[in-house]
């Protein structure tokens, strides 16, 4: 049986590394992955295969696409519509995941239409198509069109959707107000937390050079395209922290900060802090971390859950989504949602101390097995 994904990011990794994650969650079963965005440094599991369009990603305003590298967007776009029907001809999947379309990712129309409406009619070959949908809708400028667009979408071209969220936290009717009249199963995952790799705690703060008094801090931005004024603050924040609790500060930028932005993190590193564009494996840090400061983008709430982490997280501010995962979060483990005005570094410092003055919590109740349940949900209805 052949599983196909769709995943196209264009301002962070988190779409790809769900993505990623549910890929790895159906191993040894084979997997095809098409990915459209930017580069990112991300570990593709041994049981997917990788079919890497020409690159688009959003201009600055997020309004508009823009070909990597200063290519013709018209000759991109008939480009990876070409190479997705030649691909579809040659696979034929038995199943196909789309990540975010119809909810999101409207621009991609071009070459997603062609493919689900020859779907819809069993071309090449019959499929089951799937929508991946996180937990939390973005707002749109047309709330009512949009919804219309993406319920006539899903309905016609689809066969199930599955939102990666624990329903006893968050629904899709709480930012999809049409749900009633969605016509396909609606099969709610659970989040899809990472699992971490590099053996214990412990060890890895052994490893670190930390002794069991010391304190571990990891300050991270995602995809690093928004977070650069979090890191700032975090660095600058870390050296009246760190006269009261000793240790390191460990600051990972994500591929998208932009070279002198790093740059200037990297000379304004006190004593104890490291910057760092990646890590391979982030929860294991977290594990080992005695505090977060972090944006609250869907994965890395989900890491922070799972590692039992205490965490101050500056939610993205453009629209609702990072703000209202972070007060739902909040309600079931010690997360702690910063404003603008709590980036200036005494206030940050303070915030960072008291958070660190209560107990590590037990393990949140929350669902985060959704990378196993949508593996054996696509299996299921293959």
């Amino acid at each position: 049986m052949q599983i196909c994904f769709y995943c196209q990011h264009v301002l962070g990794v988190g779409h790809l590394f769900r993505t990623l994650a549910v890929c790895r969650a159906l191993a040894p079963l084979p997997v095809s992955l098409i990915l459209g965005g930017p580069d990112a440094p991300a570990a593709v599991p041994e049981n997917v295969s990788v079919l890497k369009l020409p690159a688009l990603s959003m201009d600055e305003g997020f309004s508009a696409l823009r070909a990597e590298g200063g290519a013709d967007l018209e000759e991109v776009k008939e480009a990876r519509a070409r190479m997705l029907a030649e691909h579809f001809e040659k696979l034929r999947p038995r199943v196909f995941v789309v990540e975010l379309f119809p909810f999101g990712r409207k621009a991609f129309a071009f070459e997603l239409a062609p493919i689900l409406e020859g779907l819809r009619k069993g071309l090449p070959s019959p499929c089951k198509v799937v929508c991946s949908l996180r937990d939390i809708l973005v707002e749109k400028k047309d709330p009512e069109g949009f919804e219309r667009l993406a319920l006539r979408r899903l309905n016609a071209w689809f066969d199930a959707l599955v939102v990666h969220a624990d329903p006893s936290v968050v629904r899709l009717s709480a930012t999809f107000s049409r749900e009633a009249e969605i016509e396909v199963p609606i099969f709610y995952s659970g989040y899809v937390a990472r699992q971490s790799g590099t053996g214990s705690a412990e060890s890895l703060r052994r490893s670190l050079g930390l002794s069991a008094s010391d304190t571990l801090v990891v300050a991270a931005a995602g995809g690093g395209s928004v977070g650069g004024p979090l890191l700032s603050a975090t660095v600058s924040a870390f050296g009246a922290f760190r006269r009261k609790h000793p240790g390191k500060l460990l600051c990972f930028t994500g591929p998208y900060l932009s070279d002198q932005a790093f740059a200037h993190l990297v000379r304004t590193a006190g004593e104890g802090v490291q910057v760092r564009r990646f890590t391979p494996d982030f929860p294991s840090l977290l594990e080992a971390a005695d505090l977060a400061v972090t944006m609250a983008g869907y994965n890395t709430m989900a890491d922070l859950a799972a590692s039992r982490s205490r965490a101050l997280v500056w939610p993205f501010g453009q629209n609702r989504e990072q703000r209202m995962r972070a007060e739902l979060f909040g309600k079931r483990m010690p997360v702690r949602a910063l404003a603008d005005e709590d980036l200036a570094p005494e206030r940050l410092a303070r915030a960072m101390g008291s958070l660190l003055s209560e107990p590590r919590p037990e393990a949140p109740a929350l669902d985060l097995a959704g990378a196993d349940n949508t593996a054996q949900y696509l299996k299921a209805i293959s």
